[in-house]
């Protein structure tokens, strides 16, 4: 998904072949992924696949809700901080953000650079990233959008992206998600993709009291809890499954040795499922293992950075010492 795009070409910028082909491969991988999770003695699925097109919408509500601080705290750092951050930044052109989801927040950052020409998404919702192109370029005049669809931690090329200093962004402490090892690959691929002069915007989560943290994974309305559930409906709905989502209930818990919040489906029966074929019997309060969001203090995020082919610069944290954007230089 690939090219210079106007808002009328969004919906067909992909051959209705290679689409299918692309589908295909995203379904296989998403199988492969649920059959061998089930099947481990721990059982876990892998938090890319929440977000297909309703988790991603799901996941957006929850961004809306008073429980979830990161979304709004980070905003606030961004308007109180954009013209530092783009000082400190250099005269980047090209703008590349990781797991981009609706864009919302990278229209400040946009406003905040002042030789920002062009801006490459990259996610697997198709969906998500043709609204917020069309969005995006109806905002910012002159502004180029090649978005790319896949796995930000597997993306290896920057397909259509011109010459010049880039900027990439990974927002809303997303890089909790991954472990730490997972984050160090992650950041070296980075390095590798956005290439010399460029610098790399993170959000990250840090360490707090659990009577704030542990709410914003576990909403009172329930929005968090039916974006786990989500998940079942998908294997239901793709891979022919047949879970009874009624009898599992979305568990968050606070790993303190790992430093992390743990997001489970727990099985509130003993009960028999079904996914292509494969039977899977569950016990009563066993889990699913679905994602884990790591916090960090911000010394120990630098720390996680450097060495990584980036070197730490700068951090703006709010009063309340809830969310941090750290700035990383590439070596």
């Amino acid at each position: 998904m690939t090219g210079d795009l106007s808002p009328e070409s969004l919906p067909e910028i992909q051959p209705a072949r290679a689409e299918a082909a692309r589908r295909d491969a995203e379904t296989a991988e998403f199988a492969e992924a649920v059959l061998s999770g089930l099947a481990a003695p721990s059982r876990s699925i892998p938090s890319r696949f929440l977000y297909d097109a309703v988790g991603s919408a799901l996941f957006e509500d929850i961004t809306r809700l008073k429980e979830y601080y990161p979304t709004r705290t980070e905003t606030a750092l961004l308007q109180t901080y954009g013209a530092e951050i783009a000082r400190r930044a250099g005269p980047v052109s090209v703008l590349v953000e990781f797991g981009s989801g609706s864009s919302r927040k990278t229209s400040l950052l946009i406003d905040a650079l002042p030789n920002v020409d062009t801006y490459i998404p990259i996610d697997v919702s198709e969906s998500f990233l043709v609204g917020a192109a069309k969005r995006l370029m109806a905002q910012h005049d002159g502004l180029t959008v090649t978005p790319l669809v896949g796995d930000f931690t597997r993306t290896r090329v920057l397909t259509g992206a011109p010459p010049g200093d880039k900027l990439g962004y990974f927002s809303g402490s997303t890089i909790g998600n991954l472990a730490r090892d997972e984050a160090k690959d992650f950041l070296e691929n980075a390095a590798q993709l956005l290439g010399p002069g460029s610098a790399f915007l993170i959000g990250v989560d840090l360490k707090k009291d659990l009577g704030i943290l542990l709410p914003a994974y576990d909403d009172e309305d329930g929005v968090t809890a039916a974006f786990s559930l989500n998940l079942l409906t998908r294997i239901n709905r793709e891979l022919d499954g047949d879970f009874d989502t009624t009898n599992f209930s979305h568990q968050a818990l606070y790993n303190a040795d790992k430093g992390r919040i743990e997001i489970y489906l727990e099985s509130l029966t003993d009960q028999e499922v079904h996914v292509l074929g494969r039977h899977f019997a569950f016990r009563k309060g066993e889990r699913i293992h679905t994602e884990n969001s790591h916090k960090y203090s911000v010394p120990e995020f630098a720390a996680l950075a450097d060495g990584t082919g980036w070197t730490p610069s700068t951090v703006w944290t709010d009063e309340a010492q809830l969310f941090s954007l750290h700035l990383l230089e590439r070596v």
